[in-house]
């Protein structure tokens, strides 16, 4: 059985996923603005970027529980299409929520769809990264012909097991002091103590980002839910405790034939070696490593995230002409 089967979202898309045919007659107003849009649970603060013609493209924000704030860099592809930038229900501007029954996929992929037909964004582009590629990836599983023209996985994380595996491995190349640090109160539990998250900053400010955060990561950090991070995911990036940790999609990858772009960078805590793995399992799909660049690409190496996320949605769009 499917992955996605499992997590019973294809039943909840022929409830939930009305036709975006039912969307105004009028066209959607796509111009520059930002707003709240009313989802299951609360509103969710959305900001809309550009005043490109090109098909809309969707971001779907890290964490669960961080913000859009890191995805700022992807506004300069406006210049070709609507960006629709949106901070999940709990997180960031939009409503904070204190309802864990709302902390699910299966909500997550309803609240897109509601965005979705909220704005009339009858076709798409969608770019998911880290915890967003777990839910692009259901979206798609789940709503196979809802106007999904092309994905971008970024940085991903699409087998919980193997995204420990992979960290534990890079835990490794920390000092000995920081290692015994993360490993002494990993076994007690006691992951609040500063000395524990000062370690795992240690491991942050080598693959989750390089150099000093600006002030798109310091926003992102601030406005994070850190309960929803916490009961989804656990208690760091390397520590999977919550209701994600035997998530696996991998077994399902091979049934999306959406033309896709799987990213990661260099010194990502998404091993290059692993996304390499993930793009194969996939019919129609192609990787891009970003030199210099650790887990949040577009703030590392901004340019060239926004180059190859360029190309290929400009290669996607001419494969539509006639």
């Amino acid at each position: 059985m499917s992955r996605a089967r499992s997590l019973g979202l294809f039943p909840a898309a022929l409830a939930a996923c009305a036709s975006l045919a039912g969307c105004a007659d009028r066209g959607p107003d796509l111009s520059p603005h930002e707003g709240f849009l009313e989802v299951p649970g609360g509103r969710v603060w959305y900001r809309i970027a550009g005043t490109g013609a090109g098909t809309p493209l969707v971001l779907l924000h890290g964490g669960p529980g961080v913000t859009s704030h890191y995805m700022n860099p992807l506004a300069a592809l406006g210049d070709e299409r609507p960006v629709i930038f949106y901070d999940q229900l709990g997180s960031g501007r939009s409503t904070r929520t204190t309802d864990s029954t709302r902390w699910t996929i299966a909500h997550f992929v309803a609240e897109l769809d509601s965005v979705r037909r909220a704005l009339g964004l009858r076709e798409v582009h969608l770019l998911g990264h880290s915890w967003g590629t777990m839910l692009a990836t259901q979206y798609v599983l789940a709503h196979p012909n809802a106007g999904v023209k092309s994905l971008i996985l970024a940085s991903p994380a699409l087998s919980t097991a193997r995204w420990v595996a992979d960290a534990d491995s890079l835990l490794t190349t920390l000092p000995d002091s920081v290692q015994q640090v993360i490993g002494r109160h990993e076994a007690a539990g006691t992951f609040d103590a500063p000395e524990y998250q000062d370690a795992v900053m240690a491991f942050y400010s080598v693959y989750l980002w390089r150099g000093e955060p600006g002030p798109d990561i310091d926003s992102a950090f601030a406005g994070m839910n850190a309960d929803i991070y916490g009961y989804m995911w656990g208690p760091s990036e390397f520590t999977a405790t919550g209701t994600l940790q035997d998530f696996d999609v991998t077994d399902s990858l091979a049934l999306i034939d959406i033309p896709t772009l799987f990213t990661t960078g260099e010194y990502d805590e998404a091993l290059p070696s692993t996304v390499q793995w993930y793009a194969g399992l996939m019919p129609n799909a192609e990787l891009a490593i970003i030199p210099g660049a650790a887990h949040l690409t577009m703030q590392d190496e901004p340019e060239e995230n926004v180059r190859l996320v360029r190309e290929f949605l400009r290669r996607m769009d001419e494969s539509e002409r006639p």
